[in-house]
């Protein structure tokens, strides 16, 4: 049981992040393509995709651009909890129309989830002063 757990909340942080995880996925296949270190070239790209995320949303003022930086960064991972969603329902709701309604549902919770991850990333920190 601790083990579906874990896979559950490892899936679930993988499609909050499925943009950086990906382009650090992407880096790390290019990287074994050519050669290099796969693992440290898909650490770093990701990290750096994350990070550059972050940034680009914490130092813009402008409200336009940084609602295309959010949709950047949670549009990838609404899609990736819809397709999350899918694969757990598949077998276990046999009603196509409640399927549907759950992946919805799903890949809303994660995109929305992946957005206030964001903010608070984004967000400087306050201790009352």
């Amino acid at each position: 049981m601790m083990l579906i757990a874990g896979l559950c909340v490892l899936a679930y942080t993988l499609a909050v992040c499925a943009l950086p995880f990906m382009l650090g996925v992407e880096a790390a296949r290019f990287a074994y393509a050519t050669g290099s270190c796969l693992i440290g070239a898909g650490l770093v790209a990701g990290a750096a995709a994350y990070g550059l995320l972050v940034f680009a949303f914490a130092s813009l003022r402008s409200p336009v651009l940084r609602l295309i930086v959010a949709l950047v960064f949670a549009a990838p991972a609404a899609l990736a909890g819809y397709a999350l969603v899918h694969g757990v329902t598949r077998e276990a709701v046999p009603s196509e129309v409640w399927r549907q309604i759950f992946r919805i549902i799903g890949g809303g919770f994660v995109g929305v989830s992946a957005l206030v991850r964001l903010i608070a990333t984004a967000s400087p920190i306050h201790n009352g002063d």
